[in-house]
Order: structure tokens, then sequence, then C-alpha cells
């Protein structure tokens, strides 16, 4: 498959790289499933269907690619197991492509008569959250926008000292009130600078708590409606980040926020460390809502915009 649009040679590489070890994974798997066959029958993608929920497909995507594989073969009549990369490939990719997970230009863009930009960041601790919003404010900077940042996630210092010191490798503002002060004081002010900045985006860490539903609501409804006292239509976007890294736990996080909050994207980071990258395919299918971003090592240039294509290209490459 060829390189789409401005995908780099290096951005590439880096995603075939951050996807070995779940491609590793999956490929030996599904070796396995079909050793010793020689035509897809149903034992086939019986075997088929454990080596994508094992992968952490999810059990709905699964159930979603191995019908439109069976359809392929009733259609075909005969289809021998070396055909089955290509076919896996081919209906992963058209599944992608069915749901609303467009690529997301390559340079980081951002839309054009929204200024500032408002991106409010959700997430539970320890997912990456505030690392993804350092890169994302970095990548943004890199690209001569001006960049506001708002430490939202007042209840633990830790969120709050982090977020001060991507500011300041960056090189870009954050307003802070310091731990234990109202989140949404600290957004208001976040939008307020960056509107008098007439700044690019501004990106709000929240508290990263999933203590109840009813209480994140409230809290993340609050955030909204005092940054639109300053800009009426914010939040221009609520990006929920999620750990790849754990599988089907993201599943969960993923229903929880999406009761909670109207998530319009979706990060999903540290696929580089784990063999669960199949997680994307399915969260992106299940959840209709865009993965815009993932991350796929340490470094700032790490956190890429996702491309289906590639990201399906890298999966199934050997």
């Amino acid at each position: 498959m060829a390189l789409f649009g401005l995908f780099s040679k290096e951005k590439k590489e880096t995603l075939d790289k951050g996807l070995e070890k779940t491609k590793d994974s999956f490929f030996s798997k599904l070796g396995r499933a079909v050793v010793g066959k020689s035509t897809v029958d149903e034992e086939v993608l019986d075997e088929v269907e454990n080596v994508l929920i094992s992968s952490d497909v999810g059990v709905e995507t699964t159930v979603k690619i191995i019908r439109r594989i069976e359809e392929r073969v009733a259609r075909d009549k005969y289809m021998g197991t070396d055909e089955l990369d290509r076919i896996l490939r081919e209906e992963i990719a058209a599944l992608l492509s069915d749901n609303n997970t467009s690529d997301v230009p390559d340079d980081f863009d951002l839309p054009v008569g929204k200024k500032p930009y408002v991106i409010m960041v959700v997430g539970v601790n320890g997912v990456g959250k505030t690392t993804t919003i350092g890169k994302l404010a970095a990548q943004f900077h890199k690209r001569g926008k001006q960049v506001v940042l708002g430490a939202g996630d007042t209840f633990r210092a830790a969120a709050v000292d982090q977020l001060k010191l991507w500011g300041d490798r960056v090189g870009v503002p954050v307003i802070s009130h310091g731990m234990n002060t109202d989140p949404s004081a600290v957004a208001f002010d976040a939008v307020k600078k960056a509107t008098d900045m007439n700044a690019d985006v501004v990106i709000i860490d929240t508290a990263g708590r999933l203590h109840t539903k009813i209480n994140l609501m409230n809290e993340l409804t609050k955030i909204k409606r005092v940054m639109q006292k300053v800009t009426p239509d914010a939040p221009h976007e609520v990006l929920l980040v999620l750990d790849g890294s754990t599988g089907q736990n993201a599943f969960i996080q993923a229903t929880e926020f999406t009761k909670a909050t109207e998530v319009t994207a979706l990060a999903i980071t540290k696929l580089d460390g784990t063999a669960k990258g199949g997680v994307v395919i399915g969260i992106s299918d299940q959840f209709k809502i865009p993965v815009k971003y993932i991350g796929v090592g340490e470094k700032i240039e790490d956190l890429q915009t996702f491309n289906k294509m590639e990201f399906v290209d890298s999966f199934f490459k050997k």
C-alpha cells in the first residue's frame, strides 16, 4: 500500500516500529490458527475469531469482521488460508472506512474560523493525559501556532507541576491556580488568556477521576459552561485519552466517559509497549468517535495524527 499525502517516511517507520509487538503477537496467533489448513472453513474462522478477540479488537467488532469474511467465502466458494492475511487486511480497512474515523491532516492543522480553538482533554489518571497535552502543545507550537495550556487537573499536584514543566519545555504559557482550586476557574482564565493573546489553540487538562459518573458529569459540564462565558461555542473538541496497553479496560473507560460528556475525538497512547494495538480497531468501530491521535513512542514526534490506511498497512506489514 502506498504512502498517503504528507505521511513521511520517518513517521511511517515510527508507526511500523510502534506496532511491532501487536503485529508479532497477532501473526504468531494467526499462524497457529491456520497451521495444517489449506482452506478457510468454519473451523479456521472460529480460530480467527479467537485471535481477533485475544488481540483486543473486541467481541462486537470481531463478529462484524468474521461476518464479512463469511460473506466473501460464500461468494467466492473457495478461499485458501494463504489469502487470509490479505482478506483480513481488506476487511479491517473497510470497517474503519465505514465508521467515522477519517484521516486527520498530518500537519496538526486547526479548523479555520475557530480562534482560539478550545480543546478540553479528559481521561483517567495514568493514561498519559498530561503527557499527551504537552506533546500536542509541542506539535502545534512547532508549526507556528500560539498555544495556551490550562492546568485544570487541580486534584493532583503532580499533574499541575507536570503541565508547568511541559509549558517551560515547549515555551508556551500555562495557566495554573495550583492544587485544590476550582478547575472551571482555571479553564475560564486559560480561555480568557488565549483570547486576549489572539492565540490559536488552548488546551485544558481536567481531573482524571471516575469516582462517580454523576460527579464527573457535573464537573465537566461546569467547566464547559464557564468557558462559554468567554467563547460561546467552547469547547470545540473534547479529546478522550485512552491507554492502549490496557486493552479491554480502555473500552470500559471509553464507555464511562462517553456517558459523562460528549466526547468528539480520541487519543490512544502507549501502543509501542503493548501487543494490544488491536484495541484501536475495536474502539474506533464501536464508539464511532474519530481516533485523532495515537502514541507510538516516548518522543514528542511519536504522538502521531491517526491515518487509518497507514495503521492497517503497518499492522499487516511483514
